[in-house]
């Protein structure tokens, strides 16, 4: 079966752009990455993916101005000129619009850094150390035009430890992160994943919810 073609939408560094380009390098990867495009002309990502051969695209969000609408159309016209069927975004900090979300139903992927539904949003691990929260983690979710809403895919937990910090913490999921984005994609591109009345079924068995979670140290 002919590998997916993969497009990694990022505005920073892309470190799970890096892990997901990493585990496509294995021949029995269902996916492959075929393009890294980003809203920001300096992003390190882009280097990252120059030097693993990867072509990569630029558009610069600021002249489309308040017009995300437009944004997203060009956004999508490369997409589409690239051959691409599955979207992951990796730090991509844009929100989209409904329309463009529709145009990938299904086919888009995101991850973010807690247990959804727990934490939606920015600063999540330090809103975690604030609630005094005991395990804490990160989840991969199809993208829906409701922020952090979509159903999901795989989820990775972490125990908050007493001497946490953001940073200690956020280091620690970051590594499950890197595991579960990339585990993640390789199920969808399989077509292991079906969504029925708005949750995720894996082999047709339903996602263990966060709560039933064996957290790693």
């Amino acid at each position: 079966m002919p590998r997916k073609r993969v497009a990694v939408l990022i505005s920073g560094r892309g470190s799970n752009m890096a892990a997901l380009i990493e585990a496509a390098k294995a021949s029995d990867y269902p996916a492959e990455i075929a393009l890294v495009l980003s809203n920001i002309a300096d992003a390190g990502g882009l280097d990252t993916a120059r030097k693993a051969g990867i072509q990569t695209a630029i558009i610069d969000h600021k002249p489309f101005g308040k017009d995300r609408a437009a944004f997203d159309r060009a956004m999508h016209e490369v997409l589409i000129a690239h051959r691409i069927e599955l979207v992951c975004l990796a730090g991509f900090m844009r929100l989209l619009t409904p329309e463009f979300v529709a145009l990938w139903k299904e086919r888009m992927l995101n991850i973010h850094p807690a247990l959804l539904p727990a934490f939606k949003g920015l600063d999540t691990h330090k809103r975690a150390l604030e609630a005094g929260a005991k395990v804490h983690g990160a989840t991969v979710h199809f993208v829906v035009p409701e922020m952090d809403a979509g159903p999901i895919i795989m989820q990775g937990a972490v125990v908050v430890r007493p001497d946490d910090t953001e940073a200690t913490l956020g280091a620690r999921v970051l590594k499950v992160e890197h595991t579960i984005y990339p585990a993640s994609l390789k199920l969808v591109a399989e077509g292991r994943v079906q969504v029925v009345d708005g949750r995720c079924l894996i082999d047709g068995k339903p996602v263990p919810d966060a709560g039933a979670l064996i957290p790693v140290a």
